[in-house]
C-alpha cells in the first residue's frame, strides 16, 4: 500500500485511540473523585455534605463541565467506533471482554442517575445534593441502592481495566503493581462503606417527620408536568442509547458482509506455507485474525506491546517507513529492519510474513527489550555440567523426604556458587546441573567466571558435607565438566517451560567431560580451551587427551582432583 493510502488509516486509528485514552483519563479522574467523596460518609452526613459542595464547585465550573461532557461523548463514540472497526469479537481476551461489557452496562445505570442529579441541577434549577441522593436511594426508592452499587463498581472496574491495559507495558507500573492493586480494592471499599454508613444515618434522621419535610423542600424538585418531562427525557435518552449500540453492531455486520464479498487485493504467505487473501486497508494482524490464523497480540492491536511483530520477506521494499509510534516500539525491543508490527502494517503488494512470537505464550514480559540471542545465535560460551557421584545408591537408602531435602540443600549451595560467579543456571536434570557462562560478555570472561564457579562449588560442597555430616553415611562427591567454544544459544521450549539454553558440540563435550570425572577419579575436568580463553596460568592438575563421544578429534583437558585448589579468579558479574 502506498504511504498516502496506508498512513491515513493507521493515523486515524491512533488518533481515535489517543482521544479515547485521554477522555477515559478525565472520566476516571471524575469517578475517583466521586468515590473518594462517598468515603467521607463514614464520618457523617455533614462531612459528606461539605466535600460534596467542593465537588460541585470544581466539576460544575464551565471549563470542567465542558471537559467532562466532552470526555463522555468522545469516550462513548470511540467505544462504538471500536466495536464497528473490530473484525472479530472472538479474539478478545478476558480483560477486553470485561471492559467492553462493563462499558456497555454503565450507561444503563448512569442515565437515570445523571438525569436525577446533574440534569436537574443544570436545566431544572433543583438542588440535588448528596443528601437528596441518599434520601432517594435509602428512603423513597430502596432498590436504587443496588443500581448505585452496580454503577459504582462497574465504572471503577471498567476504569481500572483500562488503566491496566494502557500502562502494563511500562516497567515502572509493573514494579508497583501490588500498590495499584491495593488501591483498586481500597477506593471502592471505602466508597461503599461511606455510602452505606451515610445511608443508615439518613434513615435515622428521616424518622423525624419535620426534618424529612424540611429536607425534601430544600431540594426544590420539579413537580407535576415538569416531573413527567424528566421521566420522558430519561426514556428518550435510554432508547437513544440502545439504538446507538445496536446501530454500531449492525453497521459492523454490514461492513464485514460487504468486505467478504470483495475479491482480495493481494496475498499474504505465512511461514507455514499458508496463503491468505488480504484486502487493502486491513493490517496484517486483522488479516491473520480474519483467516483464523493464531497471532500474538497482547495489547489487542493497539501498537503498544510489540508481541504481534512479524518478519517481512518478499514485499518489504514496498512498505512505507514505520510511523513514529511503530518505530518507538520496535526500538524498544531492538527489532531489525525487516521486522514490523503486524497491527501497524497495511500491505498493498503480495508479501511473505513470519510471526515471531508464539500466540499461546506471548505475555507482557515479551514487550520489553530482549537480547538478540533469544531468537537464536551462535556464540562462543563456556558450558558447565555437574553431577553427584553415586546418588542413585544414596537415594535408595533414604525416604523420599530426606532425598528431596538433601537435593535442595545441594542445589542451593551449587546454584549460589554459579550465580555468584556470574553464571546462568540453564537447568537441573535429576541431580545434575547445567550452567552457561559468557553469553553476554564473551568467551574470556565466561572462562574466568566458569573456573571461579567450579572453585566456589567445591568450597560450598565442603561446607555442605560438614553441615550434613550427621545425615550422610559418607560425604557427597561431585564431578564437574567445563568446556568452551561455539554453541547455538536461544530460547527453546514449549509454553511455560521455555527458557534460554544452548545446544551443539560444545555442550555435548562439556557433558562428556563431566561423565569422565568418575572414570578418572577427579572432581573437575576442564578443557585446555577454557584455560587458554581465561588467560590464567594454571599449573594445577594433570594434562590429558580425552576422546569425547561423537568427536573425531580428542580434547586436551586438565584433570583436577580438588577444584577448591584452583587459583581464585575474580568473576566479572552480569556475564551470563
Amino acid at each position: 500500500m502506498s504511504e498516502e493510502s496506508s498512513r491515513p488509516r493507521g493515523q486515524s486509528d491512533r488518533l481515535v485511540r489517543r482521544a479515547h485514552t485521554v477522555s477515559g483519563l478525565i472520566l476516571f479522574t471524575y469517578v475517583t473523585h466521586h468515590l473518594l467523596n462517598h468515603s467521607f460518609g463514614i464520618l457523617s452526613t455533614d462531612a459528606l455534605a461539605i466535600v460534596g459542595r467542593w465537588f460541585v464547585i470544581f466539576w460544575h465550573h464551565p471549563v470542567t463541565t465542558f471537559a467532562l461532557y466532552g470526555a463522555f461523548t468522545v469516550h462513548f463514540l470511540g467505544a462504538l467506533y471500536a466495536v464497528y472497526r473490530r473484525n472479530s469479537l472472538r479474539d478478545m481476551n478476558r480483560a477486553e471482554v470485561t471492559q467492553l461489557a462493563l462499558g456497555l452496562l454503565i450507561p444503563v445505570f448512569l442515565i437515570a442517575h445523571a438525569t436525577g442529579t446533574r440534569i436537574l441541577d443544570e436545566f431544572f434549577d433543583a438542588d440535588p445534593s448528596y443528601l437528596y441522593v441518599q434520601l432517594l436511594v435509602w428512603k423513597f426508592v430502596p432498590h436504587y441502592a443496588l443500581n448505585q452499587t452496580v454503577l459504582l463498581l462497574a465504572a471503577w472496574i471498567h476504569g481500572c481495566i483500562g488503566l491496566h491495559l494502557w500502562l502494563r507495558y511500562r516497567p515502572g507500573y509493573r514494579r508497583l503493581l501490588p500498590l495499584w492493586l491495593t488501591l483498586a480494592v481500597i477506593v471502592p471499599t471505602l466508597s461503599l462503606s461511606g455510602f452505606v454508613a451515610s445511608g443508615m444515618e439518613v434513615l435515622r434522621l428521616a424518622e423525624d417527620g419535620a426534618w424529612l419535610s424540611q429536607a425534601v423542600a430544600s431540594f426544590e424538585l420539579p413537580r407535576g408536568e415538569r416531573a413527567r418531562d424528566i421521566v420522558r427525557l430519561v426514556e428518550r435518552v435510554e432508547y437513544g442509547y440502545y439504538g446507538l449500540v445496536l446501530f454500531a453492531f449492525a453497521a459492523r455486520a454490514v461492513r464485514l458482509h460487504l468486505s467478504r464479498k470483495r475479491e482480495p487485493d493481494v496475498t499474504l504467505t505465512y511461514h507455514t506455507g499458508q496463503t491468505v487473501g488480504h484486502r487493502a486497508g486491513a493490517s496484517i494482524l486483522e488479516t491473520s485474525r480474519a483467516a483464523g490464523i493464531p497471532h500474538a497480540s497482547v495489547c489487542g492491536g493497539r501498537g503498544r506491546c510489540s508481541t504481534c511483530r512479524v518478519r517481512i520477506g518478499i514485499g518489504l521494499d514496498a512498505l512505507p517507513p514505520p510511523s513514529e509510534l511503530e518505530q518507538r516500539v520496535l526500538r524498544r525491543v531492538g527489532a531489525p529492519d525487516n521486522v514490523r508490527l503486524a497491527c501497524q502494517t497495511f500491505p498493498e503488494v503480495d508479501m511473505e510474513v513470519t510471526p515471531l512470537l508464539p500466540p499461546a505464550q506471548a505475555s507482557v514480559e515479551d514487550t520489553g527489550a530482549r537480547p538478540d540471542y533469544l531468537a537464536g545465535q551462535e556464540r562462543d560460551i563456556v558450558v558447565l555440567f555437574a553431577d553427584i557421584r553415586g546418588f542413585t545408591r544414596l537415594s535408595e537408602q533414604r525416604l523420599p523426604y530426606d532425598t528431596v531435602f538433601i537435593l535442595n540443600r545441594y542445589f542451593s549451595e551449587m546454584g549460589h556458587a554459579i550465580e555468584e560467579a556470574g553464571g546462568r543456571i540453564d537447568k537441573f536434570i535429576g541431580d545434575g546441573i547445567m550452567a552457561l557462562f559468557g553469553i553476554d560478555r564473551g568467551l574470556e570472561t565466561g572462562a574466568r567466571n566458569a573456573i571461579a564457579a567450579a572453585r566456589g562449588m567445591a568450597e560450598n560442597l565442603k561446607r555442605l558435607n560438614e553441615s550434613l555430616a550427621a545425615d550422610l553415611d559418607e560425604p557427597l562427591r561431585i564431578g564437574i565438566g567445563l568446556h568452551g567454544g561455539p554453541a547455538i544459544v536461544g530460547e527453546l521450549g514449549y509454553r511455560t517451560t521455555r527458557g534460554l539454553t544452548a545446544v551443539g558440540d560444545t555442550v555435548n563435550t562439556a557433558s562428556r567431560l563431566e561423565a569422565l570425572t568418575k572414570e578418572h577419579g577427579v572432581q573437575l575436568i576442564l578443557s585446555e580451551a577454557v584455560i587458554e580463553a581465561s588467560g590464567l596460568v594454571l599449573e594445577l592438575g594433570e594434562t590429558a587427551e580425552i576422546s569425547a563421544r561423537g568427536r573425531e578429534q580428542s580434547v586436551a583437558v586438565r584433570l583436577i582432583a580438588d577444584a577448591s585448589r584452583l587459583p581464585p579468579a575474580r568473576p566479572q558479574m552480569n556475564a551470563g
